[in-house]
């Protein structure tokens, strides 16, 4: 049985708060390079700590969560990644900071392998359960640069970190009594609901992990890159008065556009094959990545949000491979792993867009994500062909 619809909110608006707090920095970075003198490229590297966590803690999380208890691992998260945002705010030089930010890593590293596992266990409609948890994903990343850039502009950088904190420890005593009476899966036997051979398994583990990989790395990448991209390419449309505060909202307005993927996307994998799903969100990456090399003005608003669309669109897609090939049991950690293999691309994101930008501005950045598409194109081709028929997957009622 899965979450009740209070305990199933609360889950997703994790989800939300999860990525949000992830992108408050990349967002205040613009102003507080202002007041302590530091160049984009010298502060943006501070994140670097928080990235690694946050993908490498998954596993532990995962692990942790099926052992112990997913209900107190998502308590914990609420709490934790709350009060390491009020330190990140009261910080008094780079150092501090950089602490702060790897300890909203450490939290951060618990939603993907537990809030997802708790959600899909028992869902009778296991792509749109994670389309519509998508969404809310996409919406933190919307929301932190609208929210970050707003309080910027009026309050400064500092309250963007301590406002949502606070907010945030306040939400965790929501989710202890919206939670109440929720188990541990740990002990469940139900099998994965799609059986794979074991020669087919080795294979399609691995090209799973090279398009994740892929996708991790272009996510953060362009998750990370959009306010500095916005700040450089969109003062032709932009008075000097409109600030953060205008960029944060272009950037809202172009991630949930591209939420619409996740429902999209979501709603598909429950009628067609994932290889299928993977084919066609992975096909036009490239192209658009390309296309954004030369953008400037409303033109690279319209790339950037084709760019989203395909880039979130994959998501939903590979969550539902381990929701569907592993069991009830395993399921945090099958997650864990998951977001371990995404962290090591999105990894290299941050240290790809910092050098990069550097030597040759987005240009160069744009050139080295086509060729990442590419990659993640071919590693769709090879995708075993399981599933290929809707009625290849179990019923909704047999899935763990």
């Amino acid at each position: 049985m899965g979450p009740t619809r209070p305990h199933a909110l609360l889950l997703n608006l994790a989800h939300l708060l999860d990525h949000f707090f992830m992108l408050i920095f990349p967002t205040a970075v613009l102003a507080i390079s202002k007041e302590w003198s530091l160049s984009f490229s010298q502060l943006l590297p501070l994140s670097l700590p928080a990235m690694a966590i946050f993908g490498l803690g998954a596993l532990p999380a995962g692990w942790l969560a099926d052992r112990w208890s997913r209900r107190g691992m998502m308590a914990v998260f609420f709490f934790g990644i709350g009060a390491a945002s009020v330190l990140a705010g009261l910080a008094q030089d780079a150092w501090q900071l950089g602490v702060a930010l790897a300890l909203i890593g450490v939290f951060a590293a618990i939603y993907h392998p537990v809030g997802i596992a708790m959600l899909t266990i028992g869902s009778p409609r296991l792509g749109w359960t994670l389309g519509v948890n998508g969404v809310w994903g996409n919406l933190g990343l919307g929301v932190a640069a609208l929210v970050t850039g707003l309080i910027v502009q009026y309050a400064g950088w500092r309250a963007a970190f301590v406002v949502p904190g606070l907010a945030t420890i306040a939400i965790g005593f929501a989710y202890l009594a919206a939670s109440r009476g929720a188990t541990n899966a740990a002990g469940s036997k139900k099998a994965a609901s799609v059986a794979v051979p074991p020669e087919v398994m080795k294979r399609l583990v691995v090209v799973f992990l090279v398009a994740v990989v892929c996708n991790g790395l272009l996510f953060h990448a362009t998750t990370v890159s959009m306010p500095k991209l916005f700040d450089e390419r969109l003062r032709g449309v932009l008075t000097g008065e409109a600030g953060l505060g205008a960029i944060g909202a272009i950037i809202a307005v172009v991630y949930l556009i591209a939420a619409m993927a996740q429902l999209l996307v979501g709603s598909l994998i429950d009628r067609i094959s994932l290889r299928t799903a993977l084919l066609g969100v992975v096909a036009l990456q490239a192209p658009l990545f390309l296309l954004a090399i030369g953008g400037s003005g409303w033109g690279l608003v319209a790339a950037a949000i084709g760019i989203m669309f395909f880039v979130f669109g994959q998501i939903p897609i590979n969550d539902a491979m381990v929701a569907r090939y592993t069991s009830d049991r395993w399921r945090a950690r099958a997650y864990g792993l998951r977001y371990v293999a995404s962290f090591l691309g999105s990894a290299g994101a941050v240290t790809l867009v910092s050098s990069l930008h550097s030597g040759g501005g987005f240009s160069s950045v744009f050139v080295a994500l086509a060729g990442v598409a590419v990659l993640a194109l071919v590693a769709a081709v090879m995708l075993p062909r399981i599933g290929e028929a809707p009625e290849a997957a179990a019923p909704a009622s047999t899935r763990a």
